[in-house]
């Protein structure tokens, strides 16, 4: 009797969320079939933008669009996307997301929703914010 309660109790508890570390992979991004390669780097975690749509047909093209004049010439295929987060329990906060096709960077906040799912946030300032789903590839 007590191993059926037991085996009741333990598969009405709610699954595990999500550790940080699984925003570790390879992801599809929302936008112009973006993949994204989310590492450690160091304590924190990083993200090189490994292909997409236009980089497929045009793999030597260049971050034209920086507001930085000097950095307009610097390659997009692995380009540094995210930088600068520090995990905060099951997520990534404090860091930073590039938008090549704009030239800007934004606040940005990583979220795994669980083994196969990501959640990006980028924000001009809350509430101006945009919130992205990724799907593992990796």
């Amino acid at each position: 009797m007590s191993l059926l309660l037991l085996g009741a109790l333990l598969a009405a508890a709610p699954a595990a969320a999500p550790s940080a570390d699984s925003a570790i992979g390879t992801w599809k991004t929302e936008t112009r079939g973006g993949v994204v390669e989310i590492q450690r780097c160091g304590p924190s975690i990083c993200g090189r933008l490994v292909t997409s749509e236009l980089l497929r047909t045009q793999p030597d093209l260049k971050d034209t669009k920086n507001s930085d004049p000097k950095l307009r010439n610097r390659p997009l295929k692995g380009l540094l996307l995210l930088s600068g987060f520090k995990a905060d329990g099951d997520a990534w906060t404090g860091g930073s997301i590039y938008k090549a096709d704009e030239g800007k960077t934004y606040k940005a906040t990583v979220t795994p929703i669980d083994a196969n799912t990501l959640k990006v946030r980028g924000c001009i300032f809350v509430p101006l914010c945009k919130t992205q789903t990724w799907t593992r590839l990796r």
